[in-house]
Parts: C-alpha cells; structure tokens; sequence
C-alpha cells in the first residue's frame, strides 16, 4: 500500500473513528479545519486509489469505509519514525525526549510499569 499524506491520515482518523461514512459526512466531521469539500473528496479519491479505504455504492452516494487498519498505520509510522531518526531504536528516542524535558511525571510512571511488565515476560 502506497504511504498516505498528512491530509490524508487525516480523513483517515475520521472513517477510523466512524465507519461506513458519506463524503457529505467526512466534510462535516472536518468542518473545524476550513477544508473545502473538493479538497476532502479529492482526498477521499486518493485514498480509494491507494486501497487504504474502501466504498459501497448507497443508493446515489457512495459510503466509505477503512481497509487500512489504524493499528497497521501506527505501527509502520512508528517503525519508520525510529529506522529514520534512531537508527530502529527505542531507547534513543526515550532519551531525546527526556533531555529536551518533554516527559511527564506520568509517561516515566508508564515507562516504569512498561519495562517492569517486559520483565517478567
């Protein structure tokens, strides 16, 4: 499957929070990002391109749903994010964002109980 744009991860989380969707709906679920709706088709047209969603014809519209699964998207966006900038490590990526003091209290409690559970594998 060909890489999907920023826009189009965009609509993507749409159908991906609510699905089967008509290109009117995904419009009005975008409407804080003063797109204009050829601009959502378009990017609905392109995804359907891609084979990243799929639509069935209802009645005189077409409603579009996800083929790409979220949970494949993020692993692939996550995987190419650390081989890019990490070298395909964690570790690294842990200790940028802690030196740069972008890590709560919270996310070292669950990176605590992260590690702790792998552990015990």
């Amino acid at each position: 499957m060909s890489q999907i744009s920023e826009a189009e991860a965009v609509v993507m989380e749409v159908l991906w929070s609510r699905h089967p969707l008509g290109a009117d709906d995904v419009v009005a679920a975008l409407a804080d990002r003063d797109w204009a709706e050829p601009t959502i088709k378009t990017l609905l047209n392109r995804l359907l391109t891609k084979g990243a969603i799929s639509a069935s014809r209802d009645g005189r519209r077409y409603l579009y749903s996800p083929v790409l699964q979220r949970q494949a998207w993020v692993a692939e966006q996550s995987s190419g994010l650390l081989d890019k900038l990490f070298a395909g490590r964690v570790a690294p990526l842990v200790a940028h964002f802690s030196q740069r003091g972008e890590l709560s209290a919270q996310d070292i409690a669950e990176l605590k109980k992260l590690i702790q559970e792998l552990d015990h594998d």
